[in-house]
């Protein structure tokens, strides 16, 4: 063997001696990024694993490791609390808009904006203006400019309603700009189909019975969020209206689930968000469809805009990727893979995320302009910045469920329960 040929083989050994290292510290060098939402089944987490992986497919540099959550209650919340203190939280997560506040003012959550500002092709206004407010509300006034997150998506209520029950009784079915009063006067003729039939069925939270108190004009808090918004006439108007359903026989019992039944057949009208339309395309065995929710005494329509955001752990150590990462799940196609499910609706507002979503679900044939709407004029779900919302709301709902239940006035509720939660606002 020549000497040339030597060398040619003890330079192509160092080569491969050499290959393994490079490689590694290569790969050393991506960024790993861990994130994290609470799916409400396999389904869903199907559909973010998807996400996740074609996110990271495009992506140089970055590796996504998505993490479902484990819990669809509110220890959810805690179990992130817990990691978040411990340093073991993943880098972006998804929250309840309601819980925006309490994870902003502990300082557990990372200021975006900065991030945002450097960003040529982040335009605010493609969201929803509601959860983008509260994403913007500062709360040290040393840094009056924030940036929270982005929502993940938004919902609002529908009215899921039998069509069948409304053609056995011989009612039309219901019209976008229909009133209370032909509300009241449909659920009083489907009960009185059979006697295990019901007009109306609402969950027991403050969503469904917040609405009857909004239609009617009042609302939980008021202007400025500082105080409680409940001691009026249209407080007493809303709940007497919805307590006269439920004392009547009307409506399906308070606190007792009314998704089962009214999948069973047995409730004509049934008010819930846009999560319920899965449940019911899988196992209704009857004509159905979504309408708007009534027009109240008001004389506006009304809803909720419930949502929930993306935010940033405020420990991570790769924020500008986490940034990234958040505006690349809140994409119009990734929004509408989301929605491709059938629970929510996209949070951005552009004509072209709308439009995914009047698409999905083309086979059920359900009315996706009925949420599209119920957005447009919803009362867009609080993060309480003044307040302690979890006591406030639980003071509320307890005494609500009082009225509907026949064992307290609406008037005693209106006239007593600012009173009962004024030491729960901060000064």
């Amino acid at each position: 063997m020549t000497k040339r040929s030597i060398l040619i083989m003890m330079i192509v050994a160092m080569l491969a001696m050499f290959a393994v290292p490079m490689t590694i510290a290569q790969d050393d060098e991506d960024v790993t990024l861990r994130w994290r939402t609470r799916p409400d089944n396999q389904a869903e987490i199907d559909v973010y694993t998807a996400a996740s992986e074609q996110i990271d497919a495009e992506w140089d540099g970055v590796t996504l490791v998505y993490e479902p959550g484990g819990t669809e209650t509110e220890d959810y919340q805690v179990v992130l609390v817990t990691e978040l203190e411990a340093g073991t939280a993943p880098d972006v997560f998804w929250i309840p808009g309601a819980d925006i506040a309490t994870f902003a003012e502990t300082g557990l959550i990372l200021n975006l904006n900065d991030l945002a500002m450097a960003d040529e092709d982040f335009d605010a206004s493609d969201f929803y203006e509601g959860p983008m407010g509260f994403l913007t509300t500062p709360v040290d006034e040393d840094v009056p400019d924030v940036l929270w997150g982005l929502p993940r998506d938004v919902s609002a209520f529908g009215l899921y309603y039998n069509k069948d029950l409304f053609d056995e009784a011989g009612l039309d079915h219901p019209e976008a700009d229909w009133t209370w009063d032909e509300f009241a006067t449909a659920a009083e003729e489907i009960a009185d189909l059979g006697a295990e039939i019901y007009g109306f069925g609402m969950s027991a939270w403050w969503g469904p019975f917040g609405y009857f108190i909004n239609a009617a004009g009042s609302s939980f808090f008021t202007e400025d969020f500082s105080a409680c918004g409940l001691n009026n006439d249209a407080t007493v108007e809303g709940l007497s209206f919805a307590a006269d359903l439920y004392q009547s026989g009307i409506a399906f019992p308070y606190a007792s689930d009314p998704e089962g039944p009214f999948i069973a057949g047995q409730i004509g009208m049934f008010m819930n968000g846009r999560w319920a339309t899965p449940n019911v395309i899988a196992n209704a065995g009857f004509n159905w469809d979504v309408a708007t929710l009534p027009i109240g005494p008001s004389g506006e329509a009304t809803n909720w805009l419930f949502w929930g955001a993306y935010v940033v752990n405020a420990n991570t150590a790769h924020p500008e990727e986490a940034w990234e990462l958040v505006t690349r799940l809140t994409d119009e196609v990734i929004q509408g893979q989301i929605a491709d499910l059938g629970a929510n609706i996209p949070s951005r507002q552009t004509d072209e995320a709308i439009e995914l979503f009047l698409a999905t679900l083309p086979d059920a044939g359900i009315n996706n302009q009925a949420f599209v709407d119920g957005a447009a004029v919803g009362v867009t779900e609080a993060p309480l910045f003044t307040g302690n919302w979890p006591l406030i709301r639980d003071t509320y709902s307890d005494g609500v469920a009082a009225v509907l239940n026949g064992e307290l006035s609406a008037e005693d509720f209106a006239s007593t329960i600012c009173d009962d939660v004024a030491g729960q606002f901060f000064d």
